[in-house]
């Protein structure tokens, strides 16, 4: 297990990188999107980020698993309902969704380019190694799962 393996709190990720496409946003030359297209597709991101997001809980919590990110292996249950049979990581993708609005935001393409970083490190720091110990514990119902699901959208 590398370092930086479930290390960091998603939410705490996000932020990072909020701040560093802001840091670059501020250091670039950015583009033009007409401001009512701006606030409109952020209003949009944000309203699907936060529905995909609480969906993801609220299946959690009908489960009666754990949403702690840190500790995938005090998951009591494969939750494949719901928002689950769409995406496997439904709380992710919000959080994906808000930096992408936040990108749409800044109108700036680099900003932009810092979302799809953002899958990068998800995928490689906090996906895998959940994957990883949801494979351990559950094993063929999560490797089928895995074959039905995406693991994004």
């Amino acid at each position: 297990m590398s370092a930086l393996e479930l290390k960091i709190p998603p939410v705490l990720a996000t932020i990072l990188f909020a701040a560093l496409m802001w840091a670059i946003h501020r250091f670039t030359p950015g583009m033009t999107l007409p401001q009512e297209v701006r606030i409109l597709l952020v209003v949009f991101a944000a309203i699907l980020s936060a529905g995909t997001g609480l969906a993801g809980v609220a299946s959690f919590k009908r489960a009666k698993t754990t949403v702690n990110p840190l500790k995938p292996e005090d998951s009591s249950t494969l939750v494949a309902s719901g928002v689950f049979k769409r995406t496997r990581n439904p709380m992710y993708l919000a959080l994906l969704l808000l930096l992408a609005g936040w990108g749409i935001y800044l109108s700036n393409p680099f900003s932009l380019l810092l979302a799809a970083g953002f899958i990068l490190y998800m995928n490689r720091f906090q996906i895998a190694p959940e994957e990883r110990a949801l494979e351990e514990k559950f094993g063929a119902a999560f490797r089928d799962y895995k074959k039905q699901v995406r693991r994004w959208i």
